[in-house]
This record gives C-alpha cells, structure tokens and sequence, in this order.
C-alpha cells in the first residue's frame, strides 16, 4: 500500500465522521480505512458529547470499537440503523461493489440491507471502470465445500480456498469458509449474483448491488459520488 493510498484512506475516515449527529444509530464497517472512521468518530464521541451507538460487521470491529469506548449495540437490538459507514475492496461507476476482503461480507451485508443509508469510504485504487479485479468473495458453509470449489472451477470462475498465513482456510466469524473467485472482469454482476445466490452451500457473496448511497474518495478535498440510479 502506498503513502498516497494510506493518506486517502484516512482522509475519507476523517472526512465520513463528520457526517454523524447526535443520536444516531451507526453501522460500522470493517477495515482498514473504517478503522481512520471509528477513530475520528470516538474523538467526536469524547469531545462534543455525541450520544452515538454503533452496530458493528465483525468480531475485529467490535474489539476496536470497544477499545475507543464506542457504545454497542447488535443488529437485533436496535429498530433502525441510521447511517452505516463502510469500506469497499472495489466500485465501479454505477456503484456496483465488492466487498468481502476482511472476511466480513456477510455481516457486512446484514447491516447494510438494514440501514437507511449506506455510504462507502475507498481511496482512489478502488474505484475502476468494472469490478472484477479483485477477486470475489464467496462464504461456504463447510460442508461440501470442495464440492462447491470443483463447481466454480469447472465454470472457469478459478476459484481457491481464503488461507492464512499458516495455510489453514479462514473462517468467517459465523463459522464459514471462504472462497475467492479470481475472475478479472465482472461484465454481469447481477447475472453472476443471481446464479451465486441459487448455488445450493453459497451462504452469501460478495457482490453489492444497489446498496450503497454515496461513496467517498479520499483526497485533500474528498470526493463524494452519489448513486443517481432510479430506486425500484
């Protein structure tokens, strides 16, 4: 990750805590640039009093949410979230999204389909003609993965298993694995999403469409994109 990255990274987290009010329930994304986010809005919290409630995406954001005294909630005990703050792994210029890096893609998607608005927070590098090159997400329930892993890769989707640095597959807070399909170019999300979505042992996948509202590009002056698409 360059400098240039890393500062724009901060930049739109510092840039999005400014949009919290008084009273609001917030969706905490997971990584990297939500962590520049909860760290400006627990400084807001601490020195303007903000009473803020955040309801997290992972077990990793829950930790450092705490960690900066940020008053929690789960996603069952709150009537709405207000505004969800999130990062994205990569944006195309309808705002079609990947998302799934940090292995959160299913709470992620929880919190988000549950918010009355979801804004996501990226530096420049994520946001691309079409998405596809990062590679997709896909949460398995573990049994019969392998089977599900032949599937993609007889569809030419060259899939492999999400491991860690010791080799063993990650698992995903709600105890499942990851597949990342490494597909390069996505033409068709909704296409694609809809056959992921009928694949029986597919949980969900890391495909966002029509979910976000705004986006923030880091910058000395951030760049907000607004999604001017027809609601339906």
């Amino acid at each position: 990750m360059t400098d240039r990255q890393m500062a724009q990274k901060q930049q739109a987290g510092e840039f999005a805590a400014t949009l919290i009010t008084d009273g609001m329930i917030v969706g905490l994304g997971t990584g990297s640039t939500v962590r520049f986010f909860i760290e400006a809005l627990a400084d807001r919290i601490n020195s303007e009093g903000l009473d803020i409630t955040g309801v997290t995406t992972s077990n990793k954001t829950s930790s450092l949410a705490k960690s900066w005294g940020i008053k929690l909630a789960s996603v069952d005990e709150v009537s709405k979230i207000d505004l969800t703050i999130d990062g994205a792994d990569e944006v195309d210029h309808q705002l079609n999204g990947i998302k799934g890096g940090g292995a959160a893609l299913l709470f992620e998607k929880i919190v988000a389909l549950n918010s009355a608005k979801n804004i996501w927070i990226i530096d420049e590098s994520k946001y691309h003609d079409v998405i596809g090159q990062f590679p997709l997400p896909v949460e398995v329930v573990p049994y019969g993965s392998h089977q599900l892993l032949q599937r993609f890769l007889a569809a030419d989707m060259q899939p492999t298993f999400r491991r860690t640095m010791t080799g063993e597959r990650v698992t995903t807070d709600a105890g499942n694995y990851i597949i990342d399909l490494h597909l390069d170019r996505i033409a068709y999300p909704k296409s694609l999403a809809y056959f992921l979505e009928q694949t029986v042992g597919v949980v969900e996948h890391g495909l966002f469409l029509d979910t976000v509202d705004e986006v923030i590009i880091g910058g000395n002056q951030p760049t907000l994109i607004s999604n001017t698409k027809p609601s339906c």
